[in-house]
């Protein structure tokens, strides 16, 4: 756990994906991306050799360099992927994908308030790597994993999308909304007075000065970014589903929202939840938003839409939201052995 970077048994390969489906999109945010792509020991030396791929989309307010974040005592992620293949852990490639926003994220999903993310990962980035690497290009050999919101993208996209990915790993992902949202609506409430309750009025003044200076501004920044993500209007304004001086919900915006919940959509996509290779479902028994109770409510649901329990992964550990990033490698050597040809 050297204090410093360590060299690589593989490598990185830095990418731009220049899309079409992010370009001119509500918030101006950019539409040429970074993209980073681990190709795992031997890949260079094997060039007959092709592999299968998990793509790794990070949480609320995560962007591509913090990957690289180094922290006492842990190494970063792509140094400890990268110890998993140089030990043995069958070879896959690494795809890191952007998916930032002015209001810090996306979801993952296509909205008119902040873009076609949903459509740019599938359409856009998928296509890109098949075409440069050499991946084994079928949905039973690739997979998507994440954390928190990341892990939420990781549970929607398979079942938007089980032609693309065959199996998923979700890491305290966001789902049961009644727990892991609805209780921070209050919060959001009180933290909006000084601006009566006028939430573009607090994002005027939080762009106007150094970031999450003011009590409750990380709060507010999620309510508004994932309203954006889930419940803008078509031209793109993002609505709080519930009114900013009493709290009261307000009923179809809400729909809205809980439409999104992976618990919620399993059912409706049954067919492809049990057509999945692997599912790895973990959370924190401490978990300050309840993900550990929604990662127990999806794994009820994927085994009620018929996915085998030897097809699962499914545990619970010791841990608040924070600080799991260990959990990465191990559900990334899981999800590895069981994509290969």
């Amino acid at each position: 756990m050297l204090p410093w970077s360590a060299e690589l048994a593989g490598r990185i390969d830095e990418q731009v994906v220049t899309s079409d489906l992010l370009r001119d999109n509500h918030l101006g945010d950019p539409f040429e991306r970074p993209l980073h792509v681990y190709l795992p020991p031997g890949y260079d030396d094997q060039p007959d050799r092709r592999y299968p791929a998990v793509y790794v989309i990070q949480g609320y307010t995560g962007h591509l360099g913090m990957w690289y974040n180094r922290t006492p005592f842990r190494q970063p992620f792509p140094e400890t992927a990268d110890a998993l293949f140089a030990a043995g852990t069958p070879p896959v490639i690494v795809v890191l994908v952007d998916a930032w926003t002015s209001y810090g994220g996306s979801q993952f999903v296509d909205s008119p308030g902040t873009g076609r993310y949903h459509s740019y990962l599938c359409d856009e980035v998928v296509p890109f790597v098949d075409a440069r690497y050499r991946t084994l290009a079928d949905r039973d050999h690739r997979a998507i994993s994440g954390k928190s919101s990341g892990g939420f993208g990781a549970m929607i996209t398979p079942m938007l999308r089980p032609d693309l990915f065959g199996a998923l790993a979700t890491h305290a992902g966001d789902a049961l909304y009644e727990y892991c949202y609805i209780a921070e609506f209050p919060q959001v409430v009180r933290a909006l007075r000084p601006w009566d309750g006028d939430v573009a009025a607090w994002w005027d003044d939080f762009r106007g000065r150094p970031a999450l200076t003011r009590p409750g501004d990380d709060t507010v920044l999620s309510a508004l970014g994932v309203a954006a993500c889930f419940s803008a209007d078509p031209d793109g304004t993002p609505r709080l589903p519930f009114d900013t001086r009493t709290g009261e919900l307000f009923p179809e915006l809400w729909q809205r929202w809980l439409a999104l919940d992976p618990v919620r959509m399993v059912p409706e996509h049954a067919a492809a939840v049990s057509s999945l290779r692997a599912v790895w479902i973990d959370a924190g028994t401490r978990d300050e938003y309840y993900l550990d109770i929604g990662a127990e409510a999806f794994h009820r649901a994927v085994l009620a839409a018929g996915l085998p329990e030897e097809s699962i992964h499914f545990e619970l550990f010791e841990a608040g939201h924070g600080g799991i990033d260990y959990r990465y490698p191990l559900a990334l050597d899981w999800l590895a052995r069981r994509i290969q040809p």
